[in-house]
């Protein structure tokens, strides 16, 4: 299973920036677009409810890592915004990932699709020289994140967050309808910025990924939907 669309990370500050940015779209394109902390911390819910309006799907990414009763809490006020996908921290543990999923169900409305929830294993921008310094982390990084990949396994959730270069090993350690969502996607002829792990969109296809993150690629384009197909095409073949 994989989703065609690649999720554009709307990584702006404010609803007119993002307003601007999807008049450059057909208004008949259904995107999936990710809602990040810059966003939703600045604009609230209400960013949520304007993207659900216009059609499109929201990945709600806040990385929820706190004890497990406020997650639990935070997540049932998340769960009436009818998202798509939204995530925790793996690194808050078995308990409070088993929370978020509780808090999940219980404030889904009636009628309403369950949202995807997912964790974070380690971020695309952290190298494993910086997971071993910053964190005290001493096993490889590819043993984290297969460490993390497994508990949320375990606590029911649906995927994990990570590089396409760790899809097929997580699924390998989980199973086929694990979800491995990655970001840190790049085009060929494009900067890599602050990545450190970073594919194509046709590598992570080949890795198994299934779904794929793109921000800068697309969002700081001369002509972002242009873009958008190109990266779409590369990705489904």
């Amino acid at each position: 299973m994989y989703e065609e669309r690649p999720i554009i990370a709307l990584d702006f500050p404010n609803m007119a920036e993002v307003s601007s940015f999807l008049a450059r779209f057909p208004k008949e394109e259904q995107l999936f677009v990710k809602v990040g902390m810059e966003l939703f911390y600045q604009n609230g819910p209400e960013i949520v409810r304007y993207l659900r309006k216009l059609g499109h799907d929201v990945f709600l990414d806040l990385k929820l890592h706190d004890i497990p009763n406020t997650v639990n809490s935070a997540m049932k006020g998340i769960a009436k915004l009818d998202v798509a996908i939204t995530n925790v921290h793996a690194a808050g543990g078995v308990e409070m990932m088993k929370a978020a999923k509780e808090g999940l169900i219980l404030g889904t409305p009636r009628g309403k699709s369950l949202s995807k929830l997912i964790a974070v294993t380690q971020l695309t921008s952290t190298s494993e020289n910086q997971m071993h310094d910053d964190q005290l982390i001493q096993v490889p990084l590819l043993e984290s994140v297969k460490h993390y990949a497994k508990r949320a396994a375990e606590a029911n959730l649906c995927g994990v967050v990570c590089s396409a270069l760790e899809a097929e090993v997580i699924h390998q350690v989980t199973s086929d309808s694990f979800v491995c969502l990655t970001p840190g996607i790049r085009p060929a002829t494009s900067a890599v910025g602050d990545q450190q792990r970073v594919v194509t969109p046709e590598k992570a296809r080949e890795l198994g990924s299934n779904y794929i993150v793109v921000g800068r690629p697309i969002t700081r384009s001369e002509n972002p939907y242009q873009a958008y197909l190109e990266i779409k095409q590369a990705w489904g073949q």
